[in-house]
């Protein structure tokens, strides 16, 4: 079975949403993304929801860094989208199609990023196996959140890395306990 991985970049009060906020209020720090590296040389595929593939198939094709996430399968939970232009893109319409993924024999993990949306639901059908969270010493107010905060989200957690940097940016890579 392969390992399903959300990766976000969040602030302390569980914000995700628009991350742009990650390289204007916090001094950039290249240690703090060498985890990012490793998820890409670890990844099997790429997971995004509609919105992400939205933002994301226009603009990382052109970038050099990305010619990994680029070449490697892809796919969007959407219940809308047809004909996915970004190569080496499918749609998957369900959870049922996204656990079956999981179930797949295909090598390399299952990297979900910046999709707050589809994190919730990976999470509430018992999907996620670990998160990747850079969390960043600022507090947002408002926007998406990774986790849910009404009605029983509850998840448990365990810590299997950290880090902190000279920035304050502060990794955690926790293991969903079942």
């Amino acid at each position: 079975m392969r390992t399903l991985i959300v990766s976000e970049f969040i602030s302390l009060d569980g914000v995700v949403e628009s991350p742009d906020w990650t390289f204007e209020v916090v001094e950039h720090d290249d240690a703090a993304y060498e985890i990012k590296g490793r998820e890409q040389a670890d990844a099997g595929c790429l997971l995004l929801g509609r919105q992400s593939y939205d933002e994301f198939a226009p603009v990382w094709p052109t970038m050099e860094e990305f010619a990994d996430y680029n070449a490697m399968p892809k796919y969007v939970v959407s219940s809308t989208l047809t004909d996915p232009e970004w190569n080496n893109t499918s749609v998957l319409r369900s959870l049922d199609e996204v656990a079956a993924l999981k179930e797949s024999e295909e090598p390399g993990t299952i990297l979900v990023h910046a999709s707050a949306t589809l994190a919730q639901g990976l999470a509430a059908a018992g999907l996620v196996d670990r998160y990747h969270l850079l969390v960043y010493p600022v507090v947002l107010g408002r926007g998406k959140r990774l986790f849910l905060t009404d009605g029983d989200s509850r998840q448990r957690l365990t810590l299997t890395e950290h880090a902190a940097y000279g920035n304050g940016v502060q990794l955690n890579v926790l293991d969903v306990v079942r």
